[in-house]
């Protein structure tokens, strides 16, 4: 009893989505650092490229609609599929996108100057990002990343040509795949068809929409995932 209590917590780098910021995404996970205090510590990072103003609605969806909106002033994102207006849509289909090589830079740094890291956290434009992360990982292309498991919510493929690489052979890096059956932002259909990318990944469903789902009920789900790395 006395080592579990010692065990240290899980490090993990958490990879916000579009529109927002580390800071913004520290504040709509709150719940979920509550929710696993004891086991994970959270490290919160924010991505290189300033994504243009648009409208309220437009970055309410787009961000998680949480109240925070000291945190999204300066708004955020991994890469842009439309390169002309410096945009990004997932369901956009696209040749070549803006801003990824960068975006794996500023990974690489974060891994370097705040790792290591056990595993790794994303969500929605994020969380596509880190399948993307786990496959360089696993082709071997990134000596410093040694995540030993990732936790994808709201989830995607991306629809750009170039990325199409990322999802040639199943990863087999241990996966939690969280998605809302109500996201209006990114559809569950979607999230589960970036489910064969990866070689047993485990699910985990909730009723609500386009968040980082942290309810008492879901506690179990991400404990029983999480123990097998402590």
């Amino acid at each position: 009893m006395a080592s579990a209590a010692a065990s240290s917590p899980l490090r993990i780098l958490c990879i916000h989505g579009y529109r927002q910021t580390g800071g913004s995404f520290r504040d709509k996970t709150g719940a979920l650092r509550k929710l696993l205090k004891k086991q994970v510590e959270l490290v919160y990072m924010t991505a290189p490229h300033r994504v243009p103003p648009a409208g309220t609605e437009a970055q309410e969806k787009e961000s998680g609609s949480g109240s925070a909106p000291e945190g999204d002033a300066d708004p955020r994102g991994w890469w842009f599929s439309d390169i002309q207006a410096r945009s990004f849509s997932a369901q956009q289909q696209c040749e070549e996108s803006l801003g990824l090589d960068e975006s794996l830079r500023a990974v690489r740094q974060a891994v370097k100057d705040q790792g290591p890291f056990d595993g790794i956290l994303g969500f929605s434009q994020g969380a596509a990002l880190v399948a993307m992360l786990c496959s360089l990982q696993e082709q071997n292309m990134e000596p410093d990343f040694s995540f030993r498991f990732a936790i994808v919510v709201a989830g995607f493929r991306s629809a750009c040509e170039e990325h199409q690489k990322f999802y040639s052979a199943p990863l087999s890096i241990p996966s939690l795949h969280v998605f809302g059956l109500e996201d209006r932002v990114i559809p569950d259909s979607m999230s589960r068809s970036l489910l064969p990318t990866f070689q047993d990944p485990q699910v985990l469903t909730h009723p609500g929409g386009h968040f980082v789902p942290a309810a008492s009920a879901h506690r179990q789900t991400y404990q029983d995932f999480l123990k097998r790395f402590l």
